[in-house]
């Protein structure tokens, strides 16, 4: 079996190359190359009838976002609706992070529905199905390998934590301890058992299953840290060294790999964090839940996720993972989701603009162009919201007007665009918009969410 790795090493051109090419505006050769090389990644299974993305260097900054169950909430028709929403307000990526009893179902339902790379985490559903100290190392391949074959795109392992990693970890000492759920999981089997990690032990299996299902590893951060106080400590870096050596190991056998990183980090430290990942890593796509630069905005985690995300990007980060008002709280609503995607994708288009990457500069100009000209229904097209945005400004009483309500007729663009175009003398204008012709599209091809 041929891997999307393993034939850009042979020099062939893929049709994903090139979809992922004609998406970011680059010579397919391009791509190929950076996937031969382990900085490009393209989450595609072979199950799954999908379009390609790519996440990487060169590429746009990618969003995803966390949907899924959970045994004290499961509506499967509300994980539909937020799979819908991810979808229409512009997400990359989804993962299924469901933790119910229904949890084949869900995903199932998901990956026939989805036209996006769908992620797992298949130590979920081991765990949910029975105890994890009484885990089976059988039963753990058993359930990753039944995942692969439905069809997952991208699966998030956390084969770092080991039994040295942890006992790092212990040793230093931490405010908030392990708050990944697989790295808890994980470290509580290790300590009950006093065996290694099958994930780690194992290793060579786990790449012969995504290598025959071409599934892209996400090697997890299972010892992020959950407090900005222990960022950057002992057991996370500890972690990131192993992570990296079994990096090398995948891509040698022919696995596509992306590396999984923090978690809540101080501003101070997000740079330091990228440049650690990439040089330990070979490079690898860096994908980033937040990061969360404080820890005390429960409700609002969003922003605060959204503040890191935007510096982790321009840094050189790769994959954005949302967070959500909900974070920390509950499991989100269909709201919740929609907030969480337009917030990372605000962070993702802000280090994009820093990086010189995925058409942002452009689209960036052309909304700076359109609000000089008041040309309203420009403006909503290149709106990461468009709904929002419409809704915001035609639900004024300046609804069919050139201007706003924020100005009226001091309009300052209405202003010194009159002025200018009649030598000085102003005389304010309000024309309506009324019937005005809407673009087809973003002049930069960033995929925009569809009018409604």
């Amino acid at each position: 079996m041929a891997t999307h790795l393993t034939q850009a090493r042979a020099g062939i051109v893929t049709p994903e190359m090139r979809d992922v090419a004609a998406d970011e505006g680059l010579a397919p050769e391009l791509v190929r190359e950076r996937v031969a090389a382990g900085t490009v990644v393209i989450p595609k299974n072979v199950h799954h009838d999908i379009r390609a993305r790519g996440v990487g260097l060169g590429l746009r900054t990618k969003t995803n976002a966390n949907i899924g169950a959970s045994g004290f909430h499961q509506l499967l028709d509300e994980e539909i609706r937020k799979l819908e929403a991810a979808i229409h307000h512009g997400a990359d990526a989804v993962m299924d992070l469901s933790t119910g009893d229904e949890i084949d179902r869900v995903r199932e339902e998901l990956l026939r529905r989805s036209p996006l790379p769908l992620g797992t985490v298949p130590l979920y559903q081991v765990a949910a199905e029975a105890s994890i100290r009484s885990m089976d190392v059988e039963t753990l391949f058993q359930c990753i390998e039944k995942q692969a074959r439905q069809g997952v795109d991208f699966m998030t392992v956390h084969c770092g934590v080991t039994r040295d990693t942890v006992a790092k970890l212990r040793a230093h000492g931490r405010l908030a301890g392990i708050v990944s759920r697989g790295g808890a999981l994980l470290a509580a089997w290790i300590e009950a058992t006093g065996r290694e990690n099958p994930l780690y032990e194992h290793f060579d299996r786990l790449c012969d299953i995504f290598h025959e299902h071409d599934v892209t590893f996400s090697l997890g951060d299972g010892l992020r840290p959950g407090a900005t106080g222990d960022a950057t400590d002992r057991g996370q870096v500890a972690e990131l060294l192993v992570l990296g050596e079994l990096a090398e190991r995948a891509r040698a056998r022919g696995c596509q790999v992306m590396i999984e990183g923090p978690g809540h980090v101080p501003l101070d430290q997000i740079a330091a964090n990228v440049q650690l990942e990439k040089r330990l890593c070979g490079d690898a796509p860096f994908y980033v839940l937040g990061p969360l630069t404080i820890d005390f905005a429960p409700g609002y985690d969003h922003i605060t996720a959204a503040i890191g995300g935007a510096v982790a990007a321009a840094a050189g980060a790769d994959f954005l993972c949302y967070v959500t008002p909900a974070e920390h709280l509950r499991l989100p609503t269909v709201a919740d989701v929609i907030e969480g995607v337009v917030a990372t994708r605000i962070a993702a288009c802000s280090g994009d603009l820093v990086k010189g990457t995925g058409g942002a500069r452009e689209r960036n100009a052309a909304m700076s162009r359109a609000r000089k000209a008041l040309d309203w229904e420009t403006q909503y097209l290149l709106a990461l919201d468009p709904d929002r945005a419409r809704n915001y400004k035609e639900g004024s009483e300046a609804k069919g007007s050139k201007v706003c309500t924020m100005c009226g007729s001091l309009c300052s663009m209405n202003i010194d665009s009159a002025t200018t175009a009649r030598g000085g003398a102003f005389v304010p204008a309000v024309a309506s918009t009324a019937g005005a012709a809407r673009p087809e599209r973003a002049p930069d091809g960033c995929p925009l969410p569809a009018a409604r």
